[in-house]
């Protein structure tokens, strides 16, 4: 019992930012706006979970996704003039912007990784920092409701799952093995609402 208790207490962080988590995929599977809320909690613990872990473009990050986080809200949440309906509605990213987020995710796992060889003892600076940077991408495209941010999600995924058993976070990488399943689910979910509101 007291060794059930050791464990829990250990990684309390892991498994409420896990349960937190797997809510947040859910609300995301069904663009439901609920999951910014969601989220601004899991985040808010989540810099210290990272912090204690050594992942710091991890924790660094997760203060850039409370910033994006009530951005998505506001942007999901909204009324626009040309719709009554306060619903973003799910689309493609425009090729152009693609293109541009793509050079921007490179220089930015670049740019973090220089900053974790150099200024942490970061153990994982590679995956650390390629993690990160398409994170950056990936909210901003959530944020503006554009299909292909399943895509982007789905590479992190897959990443995080294997350095978060690396690190010992077992609760959370397990949470990312479920990620990846999801993400390929709503990824069709939300192609197949896209093209009934394109009818």
């Amino acid at each position: 019992m007291s060794d059930t208790l050791n464990f829990i207490a250990d990684h309390w962080l892991d498994i409420t930012t896990t349960i937190l988590g797997l809510a947040y995929i859910l609300f995301e599977y069904r663009a439901s706006a609920w999951m910014w809320v969601v989220g601004l909690l899991m985040q808010s613990l989540g810099i210290v979970l990272y912090y204690q872990k050594g992942l710091y473009a991890d924790c660094a990050m997760e203060f850039y996704y409370i910033v994006m986080t009530l951005y998505g809200l506001w942007r999901w949440t909204r009324k626009t003039e040309s719709s009554k309906s306060t619903e973003l509605p799910i689309t493609h990213i425009p090729v152009r912007l693609a293109l541009r987020w793509s050079c921007i995710a490179c220089a930015l796992w670049g740019t973090i990784w220089w900053l974790l060889t150099t200024f942490t003892n970061s153990t994982v600076p590679i995956a650390d920092s390629f993690t990160t940077a398409l994170s950056l991408v990936g909210i901003w495209a959530l944020a503006h409701k554009y299909l292909e941010q399943w895509f982007v999600w789905i590479a992190v995924d897959v990443v995080t799952c294997v350095l978060y058993f690396h690190k010992d976070i077992p609760f959370k990488a397990s949470l990312y093995a479920l990620y990846i399943v999801i993400a390929i689910l709503g990824y069709r979910k939300w192609r197949r609402q896209m093209s009934k509101t394109l009818k």
